[in-house]
């Protein structure tokens, strides 16, 4: 039987640019992967409403798939709305470990020099824990969860990827002289998890140093992982973007014990919708990981080597890396490329 895969175009230019990474899929010919589209996001919710961007259609969808892969959703920051797409699939799927690679593509160095490493994110709890509340009509309050488990598999995670790779680094990121409670259950964490792992060696920065250094000297934290809880490392990692040239470059993984979620780093841009414009890189490479995941590995390689080759090349870029090509451009570029390699394996 074939895989199946819940298909989430999203909201602003996610339909376009999932539509763009199902050209480059289109030529892989992928015999033993089913994608089954479903709705998801804020326009859908407000044509229908309800108390949740995801209908129950894909719910079902999603919890009868061997993984998903998700364009850019829209988050509106508006009280009382539902809870965010990716937030609620992986808190629903516990999927914990979200995963975003950060490496300079060939020929694409930036000013502050080549970058290769990987950035760690808890991504079910802390500020993203759903706990915020209006307390009075001029106050508010959000919990911070933090919790033992939470941590130690984070930890767990990041030390077992470094070993996976060969490299000899985990770089952890806190606020302990504040956050003293929260971010020293972090720290207790890292000291236990690192015991497993005597072979990793491992340093601990404040958020705000953190944040300084990867502009400063952002190099001493190549074949390094890099992990924190989940709003400092969304942050990071955004910061972390701007080093291989843009947001539009960084796909990601939000990684369970069961299940896995595919997606761009990057948001849904409603400004750019229906423009043909955007970078298509991280939606095609997000879904390149993902047939890595579902054991399609030849095919996974040929997009990724495709697309690093049509970023060195520089004849077909979108705006954000400096060219003039269009979404679909580029993608087209890249799904010819896929093909010769397949062609010729």
């Amino acid at each position: 039987m074939p895989k199946k895969v819940a298909l989430i175009k999203g909201d602003g230019v996610g339909p376009e640019l999932i539509d763009a990474t199902l050209k480059v899929l289109s030529i892989a010919n992928l015999k033993d992967i089913e994608l089954i589209p479903c709705d998801a996001g804020y326009e859908w919710w407000e044509k229908q409403g309800g108390d949740s961007f995801i209908p129950e259609k894909t719910w079902q969808i999603l919890m009868e798939s061997n993984a998903c892969l998700k364009g850019p959703t829209t988050t509106v920051p508006k009280p009382g709305l539902p809870r965010s797409v990716a937030v609620s699939i992986r808190q629903a799927f516990d999927l914990y470990a979200n995963v975003r690679p950060i490496k300079t593509f060939p020929n694409r160095e930036g000013p502050l020099g080549k970058v290769d490493f990987i950035c760690v994110r808890e991504a079910t709890e802390g500020l993203y824990s759903g706990l915020d509340f209006k307390i009075s009509e001029d106050s508010a309050i959000s919990i911070r969860k933090v919790t033992r488990k939470g941590c130690e598999r984070i930890l767990r995670f990041a030390f077992k990827l470094a070993e996976e790779k060969g490299w000899k680094k985990v770089i952890a990121i806190h606020k302990g002289n504040i956050l003293r409670e929260s971010d020293g259950l972090f720290l207790e964490s890292l000291r236990k998890i690192a015991d497993e792992y005597k072979e990793i060696q491992y340093e601990d920065y404040m958020i705000d140093n953190m944040a300084q250094q990867l502009i400063k000297n952002p190099q001493r934290f190549n074949e390094c992982i890099l992990v924190s809880t989940n709003l400092f490392m969304d942050i990071i990692s955004e910061e972390a973007s701007a080093l291989i040239g843009s947001i539009g470059n960084v796909y990601s993984a939000n990684i369970g014990d069961n299940y896995a979620m595919f997606e761009p780093a990057h948001g849904s841009a409603p400004k750019y919708k229906n423009l043909n414009k955007v970078n298509p890189t991280a939606t095609i490479l997000s879904a390149a990981w993902m047939l890595e995941y579902l054991k399609e590995e030849k095919i996974s390689k040929a997009i990724f080597d495709a697309t690093y080759e049509v970023i060195s090349e520089g004849k077909y870029l979108t705006y954000d890396l400096g060219g003039n090509a269009t979404t679909f451009q580029m993608a087209d570029a890249i799904a010819e490329k896929v093909k010769e390699r397949l062609t010729s394996w």
